[in-house]
């Protein structure tokens, strides 16, 4: 058991409270950060580090998601372990820019003070001695503090060396969930059931964390449109970028999130299902988004000129990773393939090919034309059903016994 007053009470179902939304705050800021990295250094190099970057931020975060989905954020001890895992995060986030270079330091110290400060307040004081609690967070901490060496050995070396080490230390944080925090001459006494993930709760935070990557998106398109003189292209360009963010919103909120939660609610290993479909897939619906909202800002600032190799792959390539993600969440939650979505992914790409010579703003009504394509697809599709009596496959969960 952890310790009173610490962790919610048993049997309880909560929702996302003020203070988690206050924490997510500062996300915001670091996928900004993320996205003007990308920006910056459109080269595979560039794309390589960008990526490495989204995955440290989303690794925090998702981490503090499990935490407290079973700790009580109501608790003055819980406020101030999330008010201080949010100081580091900003500390973090305000690092990245320069996180490959003169800031390597304050960057890698920020996260693990992140990651090991945590699991240290989860080990010795919120969990008692002796219990599955301390057992799994113990295990968690040795498995950061081993990353740790990596993480820190690549702050101290340079160039290609310090790429290497963060890959090694990036693999082993990713891993370890994997592996269940398996801890060698040590008894397997922690299996996934050691978990329990509270439905609704966990659902709403990564739903959230969606709505921040959305938001991170409009925030960008609305910067650039704010310093350009505003004649017709701009604002066109405007115009498709925002409805291009509404279509993804309209892609994961209208059924896809409802029959996750929902999903994850029935399934026989709710742990592993969270762990599959939430902390591992989520992480490239987001990336699909931070791609897009690069691709938007290029589109915006030069909506009547052709784009160059790298711009029109930041254009075509973020709705087209958004549908692959959408289609690997399906296919882990329910085991059956999203050819619409698939099908819109390979458009995205094939506009890419064929119309990449084109103005940017005709590039992205095309592509933007595909997302609406596979909306009203999927509309048809809801309606055929209806018009036949068939219930829709939320219907037909909701039925389903608990």
């Amino acid at each position: 058991m952890t310790r009173p007053g610490l962790r919610r009470p048993a049997g309880t179902e909560q929702r996302a409270t003020w203070l988690e939304l206050f924490y997510d705050l500062v996300f915001v800021f670091a996928i900004t950060q993320v996205s003007h990295h990308l920006l910056e250094d459109l080269t595979w190099r560039g794309a390589g580090q960008s990526a490495l970057l989204l995955l440290v931020v989303w690794w925090s975060w998702n981490y503090t998601t499990w935490v407290t989905n079973e700790l009580d954020p109501e608790s003055p001890v819980v406020r101030l372990l999330m008010i201080a895992l949010m100081l580091a995060s900003l500390l973090m986030a305000a690092a990245l820019p320069d996180a490959f270079g003169s800031e390597a330091g304050l960057f890698v110290g920020s996260y693990l003070a992140i990651q090991v400060g945590r699991h240290t307040f989860l080990t010795f004081t919120a969990a008692e001695p002796g219990t599955i609690e301390r057992e799994r967070a113990g295990r968690i901490l040795v498995w950061f503090v081993g990353a740790g060496v990596f993480w820190i050995a690549g702050a101290l070396a340079d160039g290609a060396a310090r790429t290497v080490l963060w890959l090694i230390a990036l693999a082993i944080d990713y891993g370890a969930p994997l592996a269940t925090y398996w801890i060698p001459r040590r008894e397997f006494v922690v299996g996934e059931a050691a978990w329990e993930v509270s439905t609704a709760h966990f659902s709403e935070r990564f739903a959230l964390f969606v709505i921040i990557a959305l938001g991170e998106s409009i925030v960008i398109t609305g910067a650039t449109v704010s310093g350009a003189e505003l004649d017709a292209p701009i604002l066109a360009a405007f115009a498709t970028a925002f409805l291009t963010t509404a279509a993804m919103w309209w892609l994961y909120f209208t059924y896809v999130a409802r029959i996750a939660e929902r999903r994850l609610e029935l399934a026989s290993n709710r742990t592993r299902m969270a762990r599959d479909a939430y902390t591992y897939l989520h992480v490239v619906l987001v990336a699909g988004i931070i791609v897009s909202a690069v691709g938007d800002e290029l589109v915006i600032a030069h909506p009547s000129e052709a784009l160059d190799g790298a711009e029109v792959a930041a254009v075509v390539a973020g709705p087209a990773i958004y549908l692959l993600a959408h289609a690997l969440f399906r296919l882990r939650l329910t085991g059956t393939v999203s050819w619409r979505r698939l099908t819109g992914a390979a458009a995205c790409v094939v506009a890419g090919v064929v119309a990449g010579g084109a103005d940017a703003l005709v590039l992205a009504v095309i592509v933007l034309a595909v997302l609406i394509g596979v909306i009203a697809s999927e509309t048809v599709a809801a309606a055929r059903r209806g018009r036949r009596g068939e219930p829709s496959p939320l219907d037909r969960l909701e039925a389903t016994p608990g």
